[in-house]
């Protein structure tokens, strides 16, 4: 039980990947809270975890509002008094050429993407930086990495989140918070039911594959950081 005692929070737990890191991070024993926009598949994935002898506590969550966020974040201190990994998964992402974006798909890319991860980090901080201690893990994609064509605004969207928690990285050093960038490649989750000519998801990675890679970033001993992770399908880039 690598995490026994430890609580996390971990938002986009309602599906895909995740909804995989809540109940990863459960079966090592963490005390899970549980944040996404469905309260009805939130409380599916809590109840799963529960089912399993696990701890988890759903709390439907707009990560895209910083009252919501707030909320999230003094919940699980009043429940558990403490804070110790936050995962933020929660993402959205719309395909097609540039020429053809809608102003609301790019905003809203942004605002799930960017601004919901820069206020759930910011919101935990406090907490973690007490205690001296944390684990933030940013889920971000290898599109940082690789060009994918018609991914503009999800591309934009996560290089703003490698670069912003490349800078939180470092200025959270001296406080004994540690805080990494898991990105994956093509991953089998509901992300891709409605995008047309998707790769053979029987290639993709699985979205518990990427929930372990989180579990190790999280259960690295204290004196040790993986800022970075880059994980593919063993075929590459699909």
């Amino acid at each position: 039980m690598k995490l026994e005692g430890q609580v996390a929070v971990v938002t986009g737990a309602g599906r895909g990947i995740g909804r995989a890191v809540a109940l990863a991070l459960a079966r090592e024993g963490a005390w899970v809270v549980l944040a996404a926009r469905s309260a009805r598949e939130l409380e599916a994935a809590a109840g799963e975890i529960r089912t399993a002898g696990g701890r988890g506590l759903a709390v439907a969550t707009d990560v895209r509002q910083e009252p919501a966020v707030a909320a999230l974040v003094k919940r699980a201190l009043a429940e558990h008094g403490r804070i110790d990994v936050l995962v933020t998964a929660a993402g959205v992402a719309a395909f097609g050429p540039v020429t053809d974006v809608k102003l609301a798909d790019w905003d809203q890319a942004l605002a799930v993407n960017l601004r919901g991860a820069f206020l759930c980090c910011q919101a935990v901080l406090p907490a973690m930086m007490a205690q001296r201690r944390g684990t933030i893990i940013n889920v971000g994609s290898v599109v940082t990495s690789r060009t994918l064509t018609g991914s503009a605004s999800y591309t934009a969207s996560k290089y703003g989140l490698l670069g912003f928690s490349r800078v939180l990285a470092e200025e959270m050093r001296t406080h004994g918070v540690r805080v990494g960038m898991l990105s994956a490649g093509a991953t089998d989750t509901p992300l891709w039911d409605t995008i047309p000519g998707a790769p053979d998801r029987a290639r993709m990675l699985t979205a518990e594959q990427v929930a372990q890679a989180a579990v190790y970033m999280a259960s690295l001993e204290p004196n040790a950081s993986l800022d970075e992770m880059i994980l593919l399908p063993a075929g590459g880039v699909l």
